[in-house]
C-alpha cells in the first residue's frame, strides 16, 4: 500500500494505492482561500494544510493496514514564511494567483535583467515566482521578515512536520526565481542573498527520494506508522502529471480545474519569456509550463449567476455550435498567468444579444478557456517544445464537452486515463517508485477524444479574434483594474 495526500487550492485529496496501481481507498476535504486584499490569496497552514492532513491521513489509516510510503504534493509554488522551529509566521501566500508584488517583480527585473534572469532560472519574474514575494514581505511585513527561519511550500511544510527535516525539492526551488539556477540545478546562492538576505535556505532533493520518516510524534497526531518512509514531495500539477504517466520527453499533461495548467517534460532546458521553465519530477528532466489565472472557476461564477445543475447546462451548451452563435470570451476574470503574464487582464464577453441565453453563455466560458489552452500551446511550440502526446486529467474531463471543445479548438487529440483522482495519485505513484516499485501499467489510457475535422476550421477565425480581443481591449482592461483596486 502506498500513501498519497495532495493539498489544491480548494479541497484535500488523499488516496492509498496496492503496488499493481489499484485503488484501495480516498479521501477528502474541502476548503477555501483567505483574499484579505485585493490581490491577496493565501491559505492558513495550521487550519488548512495541517488540519486537512491529519483528517485525511487519519481516515484513510483507519481504514488500510501496511502502508509503506508516503509521498505528499501541494499548491505552488507558495511562500509560508516559518521560524526556526518550522511555526508558521503568517498565512502562506499562494502561487501566481497572488499578484501583491507587482512592484517587485518590475524591480527585481531591473535589478538583474530580464534577458539573465531568462536565461539562469528559465523563466521571467512574474507572480508565480517566489523571489518577489519575499522581498515583498522584508518590505511590508519587515517584522515577519526578521523571524523568518524557513522558506516552506505547502508540501515541505507537511514534511517538516511528519519528519523534522527542512527540505525542498528541486521543481519546487527552480519555481523560486530568480533565487534557483535552472541550469546547475542549484540554488542561485548570489541572487539568493540578495533577494533574501540572510534567509537560511532548504536542503534540496528530488521528488521521489526519501527524506525522512515518520516521527513518533508526527505518528501519534497522524495515525500513521512510525518510520514510514516519507519522500521529498513537489507542486500539485507536477505530481498530477506524475499520475497519469506524463514523464518522458515530449508528453504533456492538460489539467481541467478551478485553474487550467499545462505541464509537458523536456530533455533540455528550453526557455521562453511567455512560459515557466523548471527541473522535471525526475531526475534529469525539465518541463514547460503553462497556466491559466480561471478556467473552471469561470463556469462555477456563471453558474452562480445563472442558477441549474451543472449536467444541465452542459447539455444545453453540448447542442449550441461551435463559435456559440457568435460569442467570443476572455477568460481573465483573475488576471492571466501564461503567456500574457497580466495581472490586471480582465474578463470580456464580446457579441451580446438579446437572443443569447445561458447555454451560449457556457459554451462561450468553455470555447475561451480552450482558445487560451492554443495560444499557450503555441507558445511552448515556439519554445521547441511541441507535444506528440496530450493526457487530460481534472474534474473538467468529466461530462466530455470540454475535453472536446479543447480538441476541436487546438485540432489535437487528447488521451484520458482510467483514474482522474489528481496530484495524490501522482504523490502514491512517486511513493512507490520511490520504494523500488514499477509502475508502468498504473493508470492506463481508457478512452481518446479526437477532434472533429469540420468545427476545427469553424474555430479557426474565433481563434484569431481572440487573439485580437485582448490587444484591443486591454488597455480598458488595465483602466479597469486600477478602478478596482482603488475601490
Amino acid at each position: 500500500m502506498y500513501l498519497g495526500i495532495d493539498i489544491g487550492t480548494s479541497s484535500t485529496k488523499g488516496v492509498v494505492v496496492r503496488a499493481d496501481g489499484s485503488v484501495v481507498a480516498t479521501a477528502q476535504r474541502p476548503h477555501g482561500t483567505s483574499a484579505p486584499r485585493p490581490g491577496w490569496v493565501e491559505h492558513d497552514a495550521q487550519d488548512v494544510w495541517w488540519a486537512d492532513f491529519l483528517a485525511v491521513a487519519r481516515e484513510l489509516s483507519a481504514a488500510v493496514t501496511g502502508i509503506q510510503a508516503l509521498a505528499v504534493s501541494g499548491i505552488g509554488p507558495c511562500l509560508l514564511p516559518a521560524d526556526e522551529h518550522g511555526e508558521p509566521l503568517r498565512p502562506a501566500i499562494l502561487y501566481g494567483v497572488d499578484t501583491r508584488a507587482t512592484a517587485e517583480i518590475a524591480e527585481l527585473t531591473a535589478e538583474f535583467g530580464a534577458e539573465e534572469v531568462l536565461a539562469r532560472a528559465g523563466s521571467p519574474l512574474t507572480s508565480q515566482a517566489v523571489g518577489p514575494k519575499l522581498r515583498w514581505l522584508a518590505r511590508h511585513e519587515p517584522q515577519v521578515y526578521r523571524c523568518t527561519r524557513m522558506l516552506l511550500m505547502a508540501s515541505s511544510y507537511l514534511v517538516h512536520r511528519l519528519t523534522g527535516r527542512y527540505v525542498l525539492d528541486h521543481h519546487s526551488a527552480s519555481q523560486c526565481t530568480p533565487m534557483y539556477d535552472l541550469h546547475a540545478r542549484d540554488w542561485a546562492r548570489d541572487w539568493a542573498a540578495a533577494v533574501a538576505p540572510g534567509l537560511p535556505l532548504p536542503e534540496l532533493a528530488w521528488p521521489t527520494e526519501v527524506v525522512g520518516v515518520v516521527s513518533d510524534s508526527a505518528a501519534a497526531a497522524t495515525g500513521l506508522p512510525a518510520g514510514l518512509p516519507v519522500t521529498a514531495g513537489t507542486v500539485d500539477a507536477w505530481a498530477e502529471a506524475a499520475s497519469v504517466g506524463v514523464r518522458e520527453p515530449g508528453e504533456a499533461m492538460i489539467m481541467y480545474g478551478s485553474t487550467l495548467f499545462l505541464v509537458q517534460v523536456l530533455d533540455q532546458v528550453r526557455g521562453h519569456p511567455g512560459l515557466w521553465a523548471t527541473c522535471g519530477v525526475r531526475p534529469g528532466t525539465y518541463t514547460l509550463a503553462a497556466g491559466m489565472a480561471t478556467s473552471g472557476a469561470v463556469t462555477d461564477w456563471l453558474r452562480g449567476l445563472v442558477g441549474g445543475e451543472f449536467g444541465d447546462l452542459v447539455a444545453a451548451a453540448g447542442r449550441v455550435p461551435a463559435g456559440s452563435r457568435g460569442l467570443l470570451l476572455l477568460p481573465y476574470f483573475a488576471g492571466e498567468r501564461t503567456p500574457l503574464f497580466d495581472p490586471d487582464a480582465r474578463g470580456v464577453l464580446a457579441g451580446l444579444t438579446l437572443g443569447h441565453g445561458r447555454e451560449e453563455l457556457y459554451r462561450a466560458v468553455l470555447e475561451g478557456t480552450a482558445y487560451g489552452v492554443r495560444h499557450n500551446l503555441a507558445a511552448m511550440t515556439e519554445a521547441g517544445g511541441r507535444a506528440r502526446r496530450l493526457v487530460a486529467v481534472g474534474g473538467g474531463t468529466q461530462g466530455g464537452l470540454w475535453t472536446q471543445i479543447v480538441s476541436d479548438v487546438t485540432g489535437l487529440s487528447q488521451q484520458v486515463p482510467a483514474h482522474t483522482i489528481g496530484a495524490c495519485l501522482g504523490d502514491a505513484r512517486l511513493a512507490a517508485e520511490a520504494q523500488g516499485v514499477d509502475t508502468a501499467t498504473w493508470n492506463p489510457v481508457v478512452s481518446t477524444v479526437l477532434p472533429d475535422p469540420d468545427r476545427t476550421a469553424a474555430y479557426e477565425p474565433y481563434y484569431q479574434h481572440y487573439r485580437r480581443l485582448y490587444e484591443a481591449t486591454s488597455e480598458i482592461a488595465h483602466f479597469l483594474a486600477a478602478e478596482q483596486r482603488g475601490g
